[in-house]
This record gives C-alpha cells, sequence and structure tokens, in this order.
C-alpha cells in the first residue's frame, strides 16, 4: 500500500487499505485509526470514514479515507466486492452467523455435492435479497440489530443484487468453503441463510474474510498493527 505518512497528507486526504482484525466493528477500526493520527501528529481533528462496514465476526479488507477523501466515499461504496468463506449446514441462527445461538436443527443426510452445485447456479446473477434482522439497517429511524435484540421482528423490504460469481471450493460436509463476488448492498449471511433454505436443512455463516473491493485487493491491505508501528515510527 503506497501511503505517505504526514499530517500534510492524512489532512488532505488519505486512502487506507486495512485488514480488519476478527471481533473488531467497522466503527472501533476507523475510531482508532482517527486516534492514533490524532495522536501521532497532535491534530484536534480529523475526519476519518470508512467506505463499507464488515461486520464484527468478518474479518478483510476495508478502505479507511482520511481528511478531504472523505468526501470521495461514496464512489468507492458503490464497487463490487469479494469474498471467501464457509457456511455450515443444519442449522440457521437469528443472525445468519455465530453471534447468536443456533436453532432449528436439521437432518443433511441427504445432501449431495451435485445438489449443491445445482442449489448454487440459482443465485447466480441479478435475485432479491433480504437483509438480516441482525444488521446496522435503519426501519424508522432504528437499527435492526436494535429491533432484533430486542426481540421483536418488523417486516424488511427486499433488495435487488447481483452475484457475478459463487463457487463452491470446498465441500467437508457439514461445513462449505465458497469464494462470491457481488454488487453493492449483498449481504454474505443473507446468501448462506437463503442457501441452506433452498437446501431444506439450513445453514448459517462460519466464517467470513472480503478479499477485495474494485480494484483494490487484500493482499494490498495493512494489518492494524502494522499500520500503528508505521504512524509510530514517524512520530
Amino acid at each position: 500500500m503506497d501511503v505517505v505518512f504526514s499530517k500534510d497528507a492524512f489532512l488532505q486526504g488519505q486512502l487506507l487499505l486495512l485488514n480488519k482484525p476478527l471481533e473488531w466493528t467497522s466503527f472501533q477500526l476507523v475510531n482508532k485509526v482517527r486516534w492514533a493520527i490524532r495522536k501521532t501528529y497532535g491534530i484536534k481533528k480529523i475526519k476519518v470514514g470508512h467506505a463499507g462496514a464488515l461486520d464484527p465476526l468478518a474479518t478483510g479488507l476495508m478502505l479507511i479515507c482520511t481528511g478531504k477523501m472523505t468526501k470521495q466515499i461514496d464512489p468507492f461504496m458503490s464497487m463490487d466486492k469479494s469474498y471467501s468463506g464457509t457456511f455450515r449446514l443444519g442449522a440457521t441462527t437469528p443472525s445468519y452467523d455465530l453471534e447468536t445461538d443456533l436453532t432449528n436443527p436439521k437432518s443433511i443426510d441427504q445432501i449431495t455435492n451435485a445438489l449443491l452445485e445445482k442449489t448454487r447456479n440459482t443465485f447466480l446473477g441479478k435475485i432479491r435479497q433480504k437483509p438480516p434482522m441482525h444488521s446496522a439497517i435503519k426501519k424508522d429511524g432504528k437499527r435492526l440489530y436494535t429491533i432484533a435484540r430486542a426481540g421483536k421482528t418488523t417486516e424488511i423490504p427486499l433488495r435487488n443484487i447481483t452475484i457475478t460469481s459463487f463457487e463452491l471450493t470446498k465441500i467437508n460436509l457439514p461445513d462449505v468453503a465458497f469464494s462470491v463476488s457481488c454488487s453493492k448492498g449483498t449481504y454474505i449471511r443473507s446468501l448462506a441463510h437463503d442457501f441452506g433454505q433452498s437446501l431444506g436443512c439450513g445453514a448459517h455463516l462460519t466464517s467470513l474474510c472480503r478479499i477485495a473491493i474494485g480494484n483494490y485487493n487484500l493482499t494490498d491491505s495493512l494489518t492494524l498493527e502494522a499500520f500503528l508501528h508505521s504512524l509510530e515510527e514517524k512520530s
């Protein structure tokens, strides 16, 4: 990642490629970056924002914008995303991942590789998808996860999304590894959940890593530790 670490550069605007740590929220990562820049250069105030959140249980590429670059976040937000991960067949969870407890256990004895491939094909192209209740989408001024954690439900409108590629990279039942490229607004947790519903046995996401945003790749990113160390060297 070619970034100039200086006070003026961060204020004028930088695009940082960072690998979000597991169990960190996107908000926590942005706050940490902002705090570190302010501390290193003695800046009282600097804008820092991200171009697309990741769930706490996901890792991978986040684009962090600083200073005047925050005004250019929208084009980054609209870029296609690529992920790799795993989902587990045989049960669902309210959050569609491991944040909440397993529910509705079902047999997977009927599941074959051929059935998995046939089902995979049905999710390619333009599809309609319902986001999870446990998500940061707002409805009537409230985050959906706030409504869900209060034990309530609400109607969530379907979204038009596009799955440009979807491959099952390793099948070791009940676990299925996958890679997917998709449009803005796609929830991979919903993809895993809907896949399980189509099979009739349920499924939930067990791991997720974002590997690309547009032409920006995870291989070009810095870990948070490496970023903070680079700042310390400048202080």
